[in-house]
C-alpha cells in the first residue's frame, strides 16, 4: 500500500472536486456581504448624542492630533457600519464606567451620563437585535481545521493527523473557529482537496487493501543494541536489562527495533525501573518518538513516568509514522548528565560517570485503530455491499456479478445518498445532491468500476459546502431545528460530527427538550471525544496551543524540560476537569486552595510539606492541598498560564495584565494608539518595569486601560517566565545570570481597594465571582458558536449568570446554563 500523502492526483479526481470551487467562493462572497450589511436609513445614532459629545469631548479630541487618536469630527452616526457600531459600543462603555471624559480633568454629572448612555444603549440594542433576526447572530461558519480532521476522522472511521496537510489558522482572541476571521482561498481550496482524498485513500485501502496486525513483544536483549565494540545511541545492556544513562546527547535512547512498518495509532506497554537514583525521588523519563537522526530532529511527546526502584508498567496511545522508533530516556535535567565523545555512546562508559538511568524490562507494541475497526469502516463506506477478493489486484472489490443495470444504479445512488445524510449532519433529498448522483453515474457509465465511481461521488460530498460549512437552518424567529442544535452541541463538546445517539435525537426532534440537552450532553461528554473538551477548549480559551512558542533560556531555567511543561499542562487540564465534574464554584478558578501535582513539578515548584500535602505524590498527576497563603492553587499560578503569557526569558506586566483581563476577567483592552510607543524592558537594569510605564500611566488616554491592566499584571510579577515563585529580577550580565532588584509586586485596583502581594490580590478578584462566571460564560458562547459576544449579547449573559447563582455560579451550571440558552439554540 501506498503512503496515504504520496498518492498521486488524477486529471479526474481533480474535476470532481474544483466542480465545487465556484460555488464555495460564492458562499464566502455571500457570507463576507452578509457580515457588512447594507445601511439603513433609520439605524443613525441620535442628534442628542452627538451633541454631548461635541459638548463634552470637543477639547480634547479635536481633530485628527485629539489625544489617543480620537477625532469627534470623525464619528459617523451610521450604525450599519461595523465600525462605526464598534466605535459608538466603546464611547457607550467609556462614559458608563466613569474613564471619559477624565474625571480628573471634568467632573461629569452623574444624571447627565445616564442621558446620554441609556438612549445610546437602547439604540445600540434594538439595532443588533434587529440584525441578527434578519441575517443571524452567527454568519455562516466552516469547519476548522481541527473539526474538519476529526469529522473525517469519524465520518470514514480512519485515524490520520489530516490537520497536518492544511495551512495554519488566523486566530482571533485565542480561537481558530470565529466566523468573522474565517476566508476562503483558492490555496484552502485545493488544500481542501488533497485532504479529502487522502482521507478517502487511507479509508478505502483500509476496506480493500489486506492490512497486517503488526505486533511485538521485546525482552531487553531485544530492546538493546548496543554489543561490546559498537558506539551508537540505543540502549546498553546490563545486568541483564536494556539500559540508558543520563545524558543531553540528541536521540540517546533511540530504540531501532520499534520502526513502525506503516502509519497508524499504536499501543505501547512499557516496564521499566531506575537505576542509581538521587535519595529523594526517581529517575523522571521521557518517551517520545521520531525519525531519530539528523536529517529529522523532531520529536513527538508520548508521555512519561518517573523510574524508581522497584520496576512499573506504563501504557500510552500514540500516532506514530512510518519509519518512526520510540526513545526513551532520562529527561530531569536535575540530574548529573554524562558526557560522551563523538556523538556517540559506547558499551559501558556511562557506567565509570555514576549516572542515573532507566533500565527496561520489557516492551511490547501493537498497531490499534482508536477510530474504528475495519468491519466499521466497511459498515460505513460500502454497507451490505458483496464483496470479493481479486487475487491479480491483491485487494477487494464490489461483486457487481450479483448486479443487473438497475440495481448497479441503485445501490450507487442508495450508497451515496446515505453518505450525505452522514457527511451534510441532517437528511438529504435525491434532488438536493442531484447532481453528484449524475457525476457518480456518468463515471460508472464511462468504465469506471463500482468502487471508483461510488469514490467520485463521495470525494464530490467531501467538497460540497453542506460538509465544509455548518449548515445552520432555523425558523422566522431564528430558533435552530434540531440538527442544527445536534450540530452545534456535538462540535461544542467534541470537535467533530452529531453521533448515532445524537442523530437520533435530532431525528426525534426531541433536542429543544431541556431534559434531554441535558441527558446529551451528560452522554457526550463520555465520549472519546468528549472527555477532550475541556483540553481543546482551554487551548485556545487560555492560550495553551502557545506553550511550545518559546524555549527558555537553559542558563536561566536550568530545571525546565518537557517532563515539567507536560506536568503543567496536566495540572491545568485535572484542575478544569475537577471544577467540571463537580460543579465547583466560579471562585475556585483563580481562588482554589488545591491544585494538581506529580513530583516532578512540586519538585520544580519548590514546594514542601509545610506548603502542601505532598507526602503520597508519585509520577501521577494528583490533587494537593495547598496552604491558604501559598501562592500555589488556582489557575493563574500554574506553570502552563504563566508560561504562555511571559516573552519568552522575559515576564511583562503588560501582557500578562491583559491575558487576565480579557482571559479571567472579561475586560477588553482595546489596542493602544498609534502614537503611544511600545514598552521595551531594560535589559541593564537602570529602570525598573514601573518607572518604564509611568509614562502611560500618567498620560489620560493611557490610563484607562492601564487601570486594569497594571494591577493583575504586577500582581504576576514574582512569578517569572517559567512559573516558578520569585523574589528577585534575574540580570542578565555577560553571558550570565544575576539576582537584580527586588520583586514589587503590590498596586492598587480600579476600583480603589490595595493590595501588597499576588496572594492578596487573587483573593480580592476571587469575590468577583459575577465578573468571573460572566467571563467563563462568554468564552463558552463564543466558542460554542464562533461568534464573539456582542453588545445585544450581554442581557443574555447576565441571564445566563443568573441561573447559575442558586449553585455558586458553578463551572458546570454554567456550561448547561449556556447550551439551555438563546444565544446557543438560536441562529
Amino acid at each position: 500500500m501506498r503512503a496515504w500523502f504520496m498518492r498521486p492526483i488524477s486529471p479526474l479526481r481533480l474535476a470532481t472536486g474544483f466542480v465545487w470551487i465556484a460555488c464555495l467562493a460564492s458562499i464566502s462572497a455571500s457570507l463576507a456581504n452578509a457580515a457588512n450589511p447594507k445601511p439603513h436609513d433609520k439605524w443613525a445614532v441620535g442628534a442628542s448624542a452627538v451633541e454631548f459629545l461635541q459638548d463634552q469631548c470637543i477639547d480634547c479630541h479635536d481633530g485628527s492630533t485629539g489625544e489617543g487618536g480620537f477625532d469627534i469630527h470623525s464619528v459617523s452616526t451610521d450604525l450599519s457600519n461595523a465600525a462605526n457600531l464598534n466605535q459608538w459600543v466603546s464611547i457607550h462603555d467609556r462614559v458608563q464606567k466613569g474613564e471619559m471624559p477624565p474625571p480628573e480633568e471634568i467632573e461629569l454629572d452623574p444624571q447627565m451620563a445616564r442621558d446620554f448612555t441609556e438612549p445610546l444603549r437602547h439604540q445600540l440594542r434594538t439595532f443588533q437585535l434587529d440584525q441578527q433576526r434578519r441575517i443571524g447572530r452567527v454568519r455562516g461558519r466552516r469547519l476548522s481545521n481541527e473539526q474538519l480532521s476529526r469529522t473525517l476522522q469519524d465520518l470514514l472511521r480512519v485515524e490520520l493527523p489530516l490537520e497536518d496537510l492544511m495551512p495554519p489558522e488566523q486566530r482571533v482572541g485565542g480561537y481558530v473557529h470565529l466566523a468573522s476571521a474565517q476566508s476562503m482561498s483558492h490555496f484552502q481550496l485545493s488544500t481542501h482537496l488533497k485532504v479529502v482524498d487522502a482521507a478517502l485513500d487511507a479509508a478505502f485501502a483500509k476496506v480493500l487493501e489486506p492490512t497486517s496486525d503488526w505486533e511485538i513483544d521485546m525482552a531487553p536483549e531485544k530492546i538493546a543494541n548496543k554489543p561490546k565494540g559498537r558506539r551508537n545511541r540505543d540502549p546498553e545492556m546490563r545486568k541483564g536489562l536494556a539500559v540508558v544513562w543520563s545524558s543531553g546527547m540528541i536521540f540517546y535512547g533511540r530504540i531501532s527495533s520499534t520502526r513502525v512498518p506503516e502509519d497508524g495509532w499504536y499501543e505501547i506497554t512499557l516496564t521499566a525501573s531506575g537505576l542509581k537514583m538521587p535519595e529523594d525521588h526517581g529517575v523522571w523519563c521521557s518517551v517520545r518518538s521520531g525519525e531519530c537522526n539528523s536529517g529529522a530532529p523532531l520529536l513527538s511527546w508520548v508521555g512519561s513516568f518517573e523510574a524508581e526502584a522497584e520496576p512499573k508498567t506504563m501504557t500510552y496511545q500514540a500516532w506514530l509514522p512510518k519509519g518512526h522508533m520510540l526513545e526513551v530516556r532520562p529527561a530531569d535535567r536535575t540530574l548529573k548528565q554524562g558526557r560522551f565523545q563523538g556523538g556517540q555512546v559506547g558499551f559501558g562508559e556511562g557506567e565509570d560517570q555514576d549516572l542515573p538511568g532507566v533500565a527496561m524490562h520489557s516492551l511490547k507494541m501493537k498497531r490499534i485503530y482508536p477510530g474504528g475497526d475495519r468491519k466499521e469502516s466497511r459498515d460505513r463506506l460500502l454497507g451490505r455491499l458483496p464483496l470479493r477478493y481479486n487475487r491479480e489486484l491483491n485487494r477487494s472489490e464490489v461483486n457487481v456479478d450479483k448486479f443487473n443495470e438497475k440495481r448497479d444504479r441503485n445501490e450507487l445512488r442508495a450508497a451515496i445518498v446515505r453518505f450525505a445524510d452522514l457527511a451534510f449532519r441532517r437528511p438529504t433529498d435525491a434532488s438536493t445532491i442531484e447532481s453528484i448522483l449524475q457525476l457518480a453515474e456518468e463515471e460508472r457509465q464511462s468504465g469506471a468500476t463500482f468502487i471508483d465511481a461510488l469514490r467520485a461521488g463521495y470525494r464530490a460530498v467531501l467538497c460540497s459546502p453542506r460538509f465544509l460549512y455548518l449548515t445552520e437552518f432555523a425558523d422566522e424567529s431564528g430558533k435552530l431545528d434540531d440538527w442544527a442544535i445536534a450540530s452545534r452541541l456535538s462540535y461544542f463538546l467534541t470537535g467533530s460530527m452529531p453521533d448515532a445517539a445524537l442523530r437520533k435525537a435530532a431525528d426525534q426532534g426531541v433536542l429543544r427538550d431541556a431534559e434531554e440537552l441535558q441527558r446529551q450532553t451528560d452522554r457526550l461528554l463520555q465520549t472519546r471525544r468528549g472527555q477532550h473538551f475541556l483540553v481543546d477548549f482551554s487551548n485556545q480559551w487560555l492560550d495553551l496551543l502557545d506553550i511550545d512558542f518559546t524555549e527558555p533560556d537553559r542558563r536561566l531555567f536550568r530545571d525546565f524540560d518537557p517532563t515539567v511543561q507536560a506536568a503543567m499542562l496536566d495540572e491545568t487540564h485535572h484542575f478544569l476537569q475537577r471544577l467540571l465534574n463537580e460543579d465547583r464554584p466560579i471562585r475556585e478558578l483563580v481562588g482554589a486552595d488545591y491544585t494538581f501535582l506529580n513530583t516532578r513539578l512540586a519538585r520544580y515548584y519548590g514546594l514542601t510539606e509545610s506548603d502542601a500535602d505532598i507526602a503520597d505524590l508519585d509520577d501521577q498527576t494528583k490533587l494537593v492541598r495547598v496552604d491558604p497563603e501559598s501562592p500555589r492553587g488556582g489557575l493563574l499560578s500554574h506553570g502552563s498560564i504563566l508560561k504562555v503569557t511571559a516573552a519568552g526569558n522575559d515576564t511583562s506586566p503588560v501582557l500578562r495584565g491583559i491575558w487576565v483581563s480579557e482571559r479571567i476577567l472579561g475586560i477588553e483592552i482595546p489596542s493602544p494608539p498609534e502614537n503611544v510607543p511600545a514598552v521595551e524592558p531594560d535589559i541593564r537594569g537602570a529602570k525598573t518595569i514601573r518607572e518604564l510605564l509611568a509614562k502611560h500611566q500618567a498620560d489620560a488616554s493611557c490610563a484607562a486601560c492601564h487601570q486594569n491592566i497594571d494591577p493583575p499584571g504586577f500582581a504576576l510579577e514574582n512569578f517569572d517566565a517559567g512559573g516558578r515563585w520569585r523574589e528577585r529580577y534575574m540580570q542578565k550580565r555577560g553571558n550570565a545570570y544575576k539576582p537584580g532588584p527586588a520583586v514589587d509586586p503590590s498596586f492598587e485596583m480600579p476600583e480603589g481597594s490595595t493590595f501588597d502581594s499576588f496572594v492578596t490580590f487573587r483573593n480580592l478578584i476571587a469575590k468577583k465571582d459575577e465578573r468571573l462566571a460572566a467571563n467563563v460564560a462568554s468564552h463558552f458562547v463564543t466558542y460554542a458558536t464562533g461568534q464573539t459576544i456582542q453588545f445585544a449579547d450581554r442581557d443574555r449573559i447576565e441571564k445566563i449568570v443568573s441561573n447559575s447563582r442558586d449553585n455558586q455560579f458553578g463551572f458546570r451550571s454554567l456550561l448547561d446554563e449556556v447550551i439551555r440558552s438563546d444565544l446557543f439554540l438560536s441562529k
